[in-house]
């Protein structure tokens, strides 16, 4: 990737942060850069079920895999390991017992993720999972491919030769992990899936572990570690009965011990009695045979013995289709404030109904999940549903939006739905890195609520969730998302009728298209956007669409004619529309246009005039990246002092921000003056600072400048012809 101004549209620091946001395309283009320090290895392993029992046989077996001898050059397929079984067996849980129990042996980390195969349509693909593991191994999120292959590639090289445990969790078909399985042998990765995955075992060699249910003494060893051993062994007989209403499940056995363990009075007769009632209870209503018909009682009792305010939060709950929900978002799906969502949610997970991940942020087991939904289909009239539904998806589009301002508060604002009384989006966020790291968090729950508000018909929100979160993947360098929301999102303007919509969103995709090298596509959103704002005199989205057009022409190398007729009709549209930010962009791209004509002078006070609006809007950041496009047009014209001091200033607010592409950018400008000012010492400093930079950066260009640095021929007696003046 260059580092050339020509398409870079702002940024936004948060202070003393260790996060940088740089916006870089034509009104987005963000990537995130850290401080320059070693990567350490991940340790993404999440923590393992406490009190874990009973699979004595099946440990033995992984433990057959590992060791395994592997020649020196790790050549041949990882070792690869799938567990499976029915729901609720206990896969995961024994996945993550033996995974902590050899990760000492893989030096070089584990990576983990949950392909969330069975949950509701949002199972995640291959890209995704390359994206995540690969941004885990540090590699800069602009050097991640969009290209699905070319990642699969990026990932196999980077983990070549390595001891990394790999544990994919919740997959659903051969298909979703295929290419991200490494061809190393000194690598192992670790599957669960319900299904018998016979692909993975036929090509990859895969040792596959089938897990059924717990004996009946292995069930009762577990409830013994649930609810106490003087309990459980005061009546042995009514304990196996336990766990044979429980169906052996693990799942099942935790829920009861853990409201049993609660209920110290509570004989494991009388529980016995309990259960079995419910059985009867439910056995009058229906005879359901599925995979909920061995637990489903189980679940009852512990149900019907909350609070009625908790088993209609337990109910709703399972409306949220994201793989882990927070406390506020709980709260706008309940319609309740944080604090009491707060309460609801620890009542349920006391009792085994949900688990709790981290502060404030919960999960339900698919199996709980499935249970919810089958009550609420029961329990809670359809406008209701839809009015939760509604009210979680608005809080994601509000708080994205809050995120959105924060990131790029410049960029174009929308008239979203209203939030309602009983919606507390995130109101704002202190510092850009804040919103970041909330999308981080939050960025798999926000594809849920897209794809959900498109199943619920929710067209509007639909097509503006893309529209504020936009920024937030392509700054995290989600590629193959950034592109399916606008998709969506495209998709959901149309049905709804909102030309806006559509129109915005073509934008994007515009972008996408462009950002990805086709060309032609983007050629084809970019004009199919500008016909469409022009309709609806939708002034914003036609500047930036013509400013694509003309972008995507100067890099196909027409800098005199279509391009500069693009970027000229761009600056028109912002005048008109008084967008200052859109004004001093579109003349920073007719300084690209003159400077390829070498007409450097023009190209020079198109600089200046975009620095005066920069500086009038107190635009920092774009009026330090504008300098540098003004400090190459001066060198031309061998103005050299001027173009020094520009690149010195642009040079401190880089290392304010903390954006380390941008000085390393700057330091190889201020050696090029150098070099042209005869000052090979400060020359060679510079570039060698330079390609310490890239280094880290993972960019190629390290290599480029060490050569030049080496080649400069030094005379005198070695001091700094330059006095220091931009080390």
């Amino acid at each position: 990737m260059t580092d050339e101004p020509t398409s870079v549209s702002n940024e936004f620091s948060g202070g003393d942060s260790d996060v940088v946001v740089q916006a870089g395309t034509v009104h987005g283009g963000i990537h995130v850069h850290g401080p320059g320090r070693p990567f350490p290895p991940p340790r993404q392993l999440p923590y393992g079920v406490p009190g874990f029992v009973n699979r004595v046989n099946e440990l033995t077996g992984l433990d057959d895999l590992h060791p395994r001898p592997a020649d020196e050059r790790g050549d041949g397929p990882a070792v690869v390991a799938a567990i499976t079984g029915g729901p609720g067996v206990g896969k995961t849980a024994l996945a993550l017992h033996w995974a902590h129990r050899v990760r000492r042996h893989f030096v070089d980390g584990d990576l983990y993720i949950d392909m969330r195969g069975y949950n509701s349509g949002n199972a995640l693909g291959p890209e995704q999972a390359l994206t995540s593991f690969l941004r885990s191994l540090g590699v800069e999120a602009d050097r991640i491919p969009i290209d699905e292959q070319e990642c699969a590639a990026l990932f196999r090289s980077m983990v070549y030769g390595k001891k990394i445990l790999i544990f994919i969790d919740n997959v659903s078909s051969v298909k979703q992990i295929r290419q991200v399985i490494p061809a190393s042998r000194s690598s192992l990765v670790l599957i669960t899936s319900r299904n018998r995955l016979s692909g993975l075992v036929a090509r990859e060699g895969a040792a596959r572990v089938t897990l059924d249910v717990l004996s009946p003494q292995e069930s009762v060893r577990l409830l013994r570690e649930v609810i106490g051993p003087s309990r459980v062994d005061a009546e042995p007989d009514a304990a196996r009965r336990v766990a044979e209403l429980c169906g052996c499940l693990p799942l099942a056995l935790r829920v009861v011990g853990e409201r049993a363990a609660g209920r110290s009075l509570l004989s494991l007769g009388e529980l016995v009695d309990e259960l079995v009632q419910e059985q009867d209870f439910l056995d009058a209503l229906a005879d359901q045979e599925d995979e909920l018909s061995d637990v489903r009682a189980v679940f009852s009792w512990s149900y019907r013995a909350l609070p009625e305010d908790s088993r209609r939060a337990f109910r709703l709950l399972g409306l949220h289709e994201g793989k882990v929900l927070c406390v506020d978002s709980a709260a706008a799906l309940l319609a309740v404030a944080p604090a009491v969502a707060r309460r609801r949610l620890g009542e349920l997970a006391n009792v085994h109904l949900l688990q709790e991940t981290a502060r404030d942020r919960y999960r339900m087991h698919d199996l709980l999940r499935s249970y919810a939904v089958e009550l609420l289909s029961a329990e809670e009239p359809r406008e209701e549903r839809t009015r939760a539904v509604r009210r979680v998806l608005t809080w994601y589009l509000l708080s994205a939006d809050a995120g959105r301002k924060a990131i790029l508060p410049r960029s174009r604002s929308l008239h979203l739905v209203p939030a309602g009384d009983q919606v507390r989006p995130v109101e704002r966020f202190d510092e850009a890195a804040d919103a970041v790291r909330w999308f981080d968090t939050e960025r798999e729950n926000l594809l849920a609520a897209l794809r959900q508000a498109v199943a619920w018909g929710q067209y509007d929100i639909a097509w503006m969730l893309p529209a504020v979160a936009s920024g937030f993947f392509e700054l995290s360098a989600h590629w193959s998302d950034w592109k399916h929301v606008h998709e969506l999102g495209l998709d959901a303007a149309r049905l709804v009728g909102s030309r806006l919509g559509e129109a915005f969103n073509l934008l994007c995709l515009g972008d996408v298209h462009w950002r990805s090298g086709s060309d032609g596509v983007a050629v084809e959103k970019y004009r199919a956007a500008a016909e469409l704002s022009r309709a609806i005199d939708d002034l914003w989205t036609l500047g930036f669409s013509l400013r694509g057009l003309g972008l995507v022409a100067l890099e196909q190398g027409d800098p005199d004619a279509e391009a500069q007729t693009h970027f000229e009709a761009a600056l028109s549209v912002f005048r008109e529309h008084g967008d200052r930010r859109g004004e001093g962009m579109s003349l920073l791209s007719l300084a690209e246009c003159a400077r390829g004509r070498e007409e450097h002078a023009e190209a020079a006070a198109f600089c200046r005039r975009a620095l005066n609006i920069f500086h009038e809007i107190g635009d920092r950041w774009s009026e330090a990246w504008g300098a540098l496009s003004l400090a190459d047009s001066l060198s031309e014209l061998g103005e050299l002092p001027d173009a020094e001091d520009h690149l010195g200033r642009a040079l401190a607010v880089f290392r304010e921000f903390t954006d380390r592409r941008s000085e390393a950018s700057t330091l190889r400008r201020l050696g090029d003056v150098s070099s042209a000012r005869g000052e090979p010492h400060a020359a060679r400093r510079l570039w060698t600072q330079a390609a310490a930079l890239y280094e880290e950066l993972g960019d190629e260009s390290a290599d480029v400048l060490r050569r030049r640095a080496e080649d400069v021929t030094v005379s005198g007696s070695g001091e700094d012809d330059d006095g220091g003046r931009a080390g």
